[in-house]
């Protein structure tokens, strides 16, 4: 026991003898440097991140939004520009979305969606290749399987759900050169426009941390820089690229058809819907108030077109109203997740009324021919609603940004996504036409333009009376 003892007070003795100089050392030596300290320390287990749960509702809510969406190329925007044009091309431009429908579901399906929404290799913060174009590591479409959930949907949904975007914005630049594009010319575009230009502005915009504009922090919920800037820029360098129709300004050319044009309108309001609220991708608060603010938008817009229209020529028109409502649609898309009700308003009152001027005066200063007004309605009103995103998504305006926020701040910002997107889209847009140009020939012969695209590109009659 003795020994025991002895042994124990040894050891203690032992032991603050060696303690002591060490005690000493740290009271004259300098602070530790947290960083050195918190590098030499070595790491703590990862919280475990809990593994994406599907939310059935979620889902249900998704699956009828990529159907909505759809609705709006097929028929809805095929009906819009169908009835718009002459006779004499009306089915070359239910062919032309049709097949641009058709392209792009297998090209997204082969790789366009590993380009927009694969994040390897992105960093936030970081400027790399792949913070303008997302690998391919989901080409053919890897990885997406039964199991495989995106936050609370499967996989296979989301990824349904943003092909339907791709497809519709080619099928946008479609109604700028109407009637004097080759189909083939169109088609070899659709694919190269949909890889070089669609595909990198949607993953700078949508593909999370590390995307460029992402990371700048620009607000696009549902596609005003990625869809609609992107689409009406694309259609001015293509008008402007191929020439004007023969005869235009000289000859009448009238929309053969405006029942259909108003169907399609109609099928469009109703699609954006989806749209809009799905890009919420859960049903919840967010998605109802996106909703609401289309819906609100939409109408504001349709009367603000219709009313500028009656004070300038003396009589409201059809085809006026239907456009004012899709330049709404438009301009309220980027801001359909960041603002209230009366905000909505403001922004649909603008777009009707700035996208008549730019339809009507604009077109006719400039002399381009955007046959279907695909810049006017498409570029501008996309313009004026990721500006007016930044002004009343502030919670002062009505908007869901609070504390922190500043309007002027995310005006520059807004700013800079909707320039960057002007000019990606607008050089590489022109350099894919030139080249097709050089290569093919991008326009039919006077002769077949005469005789409509419906003949001379695919031997068949819209009517047969």
């Amino acid at each position: 026991m003795m020994y025991n003892f002895k042994s124990i007070v040894s050891a203690c003795a032992l032991t603050l003898l060696l303690a002591v100089p060490t005690w000493v050392m740290a009271e004259e030596a300098p602070a530790a440097d947290p960083a050195a300290t918190e590098a030499a320390a070595p790491e703590a287990p990862a919280p475990a991140v809990a593994a994406p749960v599907l939310n059935s509702g979620d889902t249900a809510w998704m699956l009828t939004s990529t159907a909505l969406v759809l609705l709006m190329t097929i028929p809805g925007l095929a009906l819009f520009y169908a009835g718009m044009v002459r006779s004499k091309n009306v089915l070359s431009v239910l062919m032309q979305c049709f097949a641009v429908t058709s392209l792009v579901t297998v090209l997204w399906a082969l790789y366009a969606y590993s380009l927009v929404f694969d994040v390897s290799g992105m960093e936030k913060g970081v400027v790399n290749f792949n913070s303008f174009f997302g690998s391919l590591n989901k080409a053919f479409l890897s990885g997406v399987t039964v199991e495989s959930i995106w936050v609370s949907i499967p996989e296979t949904v989301f990824m349904t759900f943003q092909m339907t975007f791709a497809i519709i914005t080619p099928a946008l630049i479609v109604g700028a050169f109407a009637e004097r594009m080759k189909f083939s010319a169109m088609l070899w575009f659709t694919g190269l426009w949909l890889t070089l230009v669609y595909a990198p502005i949607a993953h700078m915009v949508w593909s999370g941390d590390g995307g460029l504009m992402w990371d700048w922090g620009v607000l696009d919920f549902a596609g005003g820089t990625v869809v609609h800037i992107n689409a009406g820029i694309a259609g001015l360098v293509a008008a402007l690229v191929l020439g004007k129709r023969a005869g235009y300004g000289k000859v009448a050319m009238p929309p053969h058809n405006l029942t259909l044009t108003v169907v399609g309108a109609s099928m469009l309001w109703v699609g954006w819907f989806g749209f809009n609220a799905g890009s919420a991708v859960a049903a919840n608060g967010t998605a109802g108030m996106a909703m609401a603010v289309t819906q609100i938008a939409t109408a504001a817009a349709a009367m603000g077109w219709m009313f500028a229209e009656w004070m300038v020529r003396g009589k409201p028109t059809v085809l006026g109203i239907v456009t004012g409502a899709v330049a709404g649609l438009v301009a309220i898309t980027p801001a359909s997740g960041y603002v209230g009700p009366m905000g909505a308003i403001v922004i649909g009152a603008a777009a009707g009324v700035v996208c008549y001027w730019a339809a009507t005066s604009l077109k006719r200063m400039l002399g381009y021919d955007d046959a279907l007004d695909v810049f006017g309605v498409h570029a501008v009103g996309g313009i004026i609603g990721a500006l007016l995103t930044g002004v009343f998504a502030a919670a002062s305006l009505g908007g869901v940004k609070g504390e922190g926020f500043s309007i002027v701040s995310q005006v520059i910002t807004q700013a800079q996504g909707v320039l960057v997107t002007i000019v990606w889209c607008g050089v590489v847009t022109y350099v894919i036409l030139k080249v097709l140009d050089a290569v093919m020939g991008l326009r039919v012969s006077e002769e077949q333009e005469t005789e409509g695209l419906d003949l001379s590109q695919h031997e068949e009659r819209g009517y047969n009376l």
